[in-house]
């Protein structure tokens, strides 16, 4: 199952308790859905959950039944539509339509009023026209509508809820969209999706931890490769210095680090302080390093 999925589960299982709530739900549902005109309301999910809320929904919300539904047994798309035109008429007089006119959608806002509704609202767009991308993989929360109005309107009305959503056209829908980690944490716990906001953040968390490891393993590795290039550097200057005959010719501490050096080419400089007899500081094998380092371009 999808973490889109997932969501639009946890949201089913918020309960239908005010009227005025389901109303705003079902309005949500209708300017989101896959048709809503005065020809009439046709509602497509993949959603089980959804399927299942959705008769409950408009009972609640219009005291009325669908004219048509896929039973919840169906596996794959569940449809749901109304064609009879007093059940149409009934519910846009709900939400202050005049059926006998042509419906170019707007969100009357006066259906809306109340912050429980406005909640509800939200939920229901997203049940019928939402979709959230997996947190693992990136953010990206969005709302699409086939109506424009509806698309400016609901982003005034996220606007004034406290989202700044950004919006942009996909073929013939309005995309109403978030890419905020933060954002989408606040609209999922607003609209009933805490335990998927939750997981947005651990998402969010758990990235955060793998990036700090990665950049600490690639700076390990960095400094293991400049390691291991300035021991070799090291190593060509001593045998150099080898075989011009001039290695048994340094001063006794400069040759004793020199066979060390050889000796242990792997060690770091740390280990290599003190692997000599008697140990010395890194600062003071830095030193005679270099001067060996010197002594073996010469």
């Amino acid at each position: 199952m999808s973490f889109a999925s997932e969501t639009k589960g946890e949201l089913c299982r918020n309960e239908l308790s005010r009227r005025c709530c389901a109303q705003a739900e079902a309005y949500g549902v209708l300017l989101f859905c896959n048709q809503f005109s005065a020809a009439g309301a046709r509602i497509v999910t993949e959603s089980e959950e959804f399927a299942r809320r959705l008769p409950a929904l408009f009972k609640k919300a219009f005291k009325l039944r669908f004219d048509r539904q896929t039973e919840p047994e169906h596996r794959g798309k569940y449809i749901f539509a109304i064609q009879d035109a007093d059940k149409l008429s009934a519910i846009c007089e709900v939400f202050g339509y005049d059926p006998g006119e042509t419906l170019a959608h707007h969100i009357n806002f006066a259906v809306l009023e109340e912050e429980h509704c406005r909640t509800a609202f939200f939920r229901g767009a997203f049940l019928a026209g939402g979709s959230v991308t997996d947190p693992t993989k990136r953010y990206h929360l969005e709302l699409a509508t086939s109506h424009y109005n509806v698309s400016r309107e609901m982003s005034a009305l996220l606007r004034e809820a406290g989202f700044f959503p950004k919006e942009t056209t996909r073929k013939s829908h309005y995309i109403t969209y978030f890419k905020q980690s933060e954002t989408i944490e606040d609209f999922l716990t607003g609209i009933g999706a805490p335990l998927s906001a939750m997981a947005v953040m651990n998402a969010k968390a758990e990235k955060a931890v793998v990036g700090g490891v990665n950049r600490r393993v690639n700076c390990d590795a960095a400094n293991l490769d400049k390691a291991v290039e300035a021991a070799q550097e090291q190593i060509e200057a001593i045998h150099r210095l080898e075989e011009r005959g001039m290695l048994d010719e340094l001063p006794p501490k400069l040759r004793a680090t020199a066979e060390v050096r050889l000796a242990h080419p792997e060690l770091t400089l740390s280990q290599l302080a003190e692997a000599l007899d008697p140990p010395v500081t890194k600062s003071c094998l830095n030193h005679r390093l270099r001067k060996l380092m010197e002594l073996g371009k010469a």
